[in-house]
């Protein structure tokens, strides 16, 4: 099962956040039958999104992040809403990311959406995410993800991050750089490790004493066919009219869910009431 503890440490000014993912990376792997390499891309990113989701405040929050390599040839996005909702796609991940940018766009439900946009220094999602907070959001984050997946299955998947709040002393952001050490390889340590454990062993009471709670995220698209018909009628009939001539129907792909939807003549009628 998939898991997000949060609570404060370190005299309450320190956020820490424990995910455990290795269930939202295998679904994924199931449904968009992804090798081990893409996998072990989008499993990074879709447990950055369920911490991201995880911090919204507003019942409308969202959030979405996209990778794009420098010569365009791969790309990969995941989104994720406020109950933990968290799907994503990637699309010729095989070879990896050899550069390029990551965008994060942060809809809390208040005024216009933040989006921030950092280069990718790496093919570790740590490192970028972590930059990406120093550049876009001047929050000093510690951030250790992880994924491990062989012969098409994920075999763990998790991450430990910990965001410096606004006056956080001197000793207490020393001490969560030095308590970060001990999950620099988060891959290795959540084989051995939950989420839970990993709790008890390196925070002991602290954890709980700071407000400790759970939640679990889950591979859920928002995806359904009364959406997918909302966006068919923005085209217009004319517009829909012409398609179902040329191809027959009207097909619409959900890259998050790898699920297509199909409308025929008689559903486009059905939508403007003919």
């Amino acid at each position: 099962m998939n898991k997000l503890y949060k609570s404060l440490i370190y005299d309450r000014q320190v956020s820490l956040s424990v995910l455990e993912t290795k269930d939202l990376v295998n679904d994924a792997i199931k449904i968009h039958g992804l090798d081990d390499v893409s996998a072990e891309i989008l499993g990074g990113l879709l447990t950055a999104c369920a911490y991201m989701a995880g911090c919204l405040k507003n019942p409308v929050g969202a959030v979405s992040l996209t990778v794009k390599s420098n010569d365009g040839s791969a790309t990969a996005g995941v989104s994720g809403d406020i109950d933990g909702h968290i799907r994503g796609y990637i699309e010729n991940g095989g070879g990896g990311l050899k550069g390029g940018t990551l965008t994060v766009i942060k809809d809390d439900g208040f005024y216009r959406p933040f989006v921030g946009t950092c280069e990718l220094g790496s093919e570790d999602i740590s490192e970028n995410l972590t930059e990406y907070f120093r550049m876009s959001e001047q929050i000093p984050t510690y951030v250790s993800i992880g994924v491990r997946v062989a012969n098409g299955k994920c075999l763990s998947a998790g991450g430990v991050i910990m965001q410096l709040l606004p006056g956080t002393s001197p000793e207490n952001a020393e001490k969560s750089k030095e308590k970060m050490l001990s999950f620099k390889n988060a891959a290795e340590l959540f084989l051995r490790c939950g989420a839970e454990e990993i709790l008890k062993k390196y925070f002991g009471t602290e954890a709980e004493s700071g407000g400790l709670y759970e939640t679990f995220p889950e591979y859920k698209c928002n995806c359904s066919e009364n959406k997918i018909g909302k966006v068919i009628i923005s085209l217009g009939k004319d517009e829909c009219e012409k398609i179902i001539e040329e191809q027959g129907n009207i097909k619409v792909h959900c890259h998050y869910c790898n699920k297509d939807y199909i409308f025929t003549r008689g559903d486009v009628e059905k939508l403007f009431g003919k």
